[in-house]
């Protein structure tokens, strides 16, 4: 369903809330497509930023180098996915934007 430009301007708060914590657009928000499609990316982000987490501290070494790095990516995703939502565009983030969990 493709946003409206009023759900757009109603439901911007919730979409740049969505990317911080995803859950409260997805229980929120349910009748608004354009906080749903933020909610999702939103998601893919935690998805992402957990098993990265999760999987480079326990390799030693250079898993501990290399997370630091990691992290600066994701809140680079983070930023351009709050960008997005503040800007009222519906475009999916860079690299994890195209899989969709929920639909």
């Amino acid at each position: 369903m493709v946003p409206t430009e009023s759900d757009i301007q109603q439901n911007k708060g919730m979409a740049i809330v969505a990317y911080i914590l995803f859950f409260v657009p997805l229980l929120a928000a349910k009748e608004s497509p354009f906080a749903q499609y933020h909610a999702r990316q939103g998601l893919n982000l935690f998805l992402l930023a957990l098993i990265a987490n999760v999987v480079l501290s326990i390799i030693p070494i250079i898993g501990w180098l290399l997370l630091p790095l990691v992290n600066l990516g994701i809140l680079a995703l983070v930023i351009i996915g709050i960008l997005a939502a503040a800007n009222g565009q519906v475009k999916p983030l860079p690299l994890i934007g195209k899989y969709e969990i929920l639909k």
